[in-house]
């Protein structure tokens, strides 16, 4: 049984926890948002975009995408927004699978970077270091947490 204080009792009634993914290489960072999210359900990691890519389309073939994606936008191998483009793209091609939320969880401030990103159909833009009262009330606003 969840106690009042237990974050997945914020989960609306009926749903299932929240499964999530965070791309992000640095690794203290990584960690700490998985600590964070974990406590609503499901958290995986990914250390580059190329990664993080592959294990949205991994989850989604097997029939529950993430309900979230933590992004980075500076990573190696493939950048955050060519992950995000590529992460829509998955959405688009799924059809009837609930589309994947992305926040952007990154330390690039300019202008250009932002831009690109809510083009790229990111759905919250949070700059690092990232304050986890945020990132819950982000959460809540997209409708992930009651």
């Amino acid at each position: 049984m969840q106690s009042r204080n237990d974050p997945r009792s914020a989960l609306k009634a009926g749903e299932e926890s929240l499964k999530s993914l965070v791309a992000e290489d640095d690794v203290s960072s990584r960690m700490i948002l998985k600590k964070f999210l974990s406590q609503y359900g499901e958290c995986d990691v990914a250390a580059d975009g190329k990664e993080a890519v592959q294990a949205v389309k991994e989850a989604k073939q097997k029939g529950r995408g993430y309900d979230l994606v933590c992004l980075d936008l500076g990573m190696p191998v493939m950048d955050g927004q060519q992950a995000l483009r590529e992460i829509h793209k998955l959405d688009m091609a799924a059809g009837g699978l609930k589309p994947t939320r992305v926040i952007v969880t990154t330390a690039q401030t300019d202008i250009g970077s932002i831009t690109n990103a809510l083009l790229g159909r990111c759905n919250a833009y949070l700059m690092k270091p990232i304050d986890t009262t945020t990132l819950r009330n982000e959460l809540e606003e997209l409708g992930l947490i009651g």
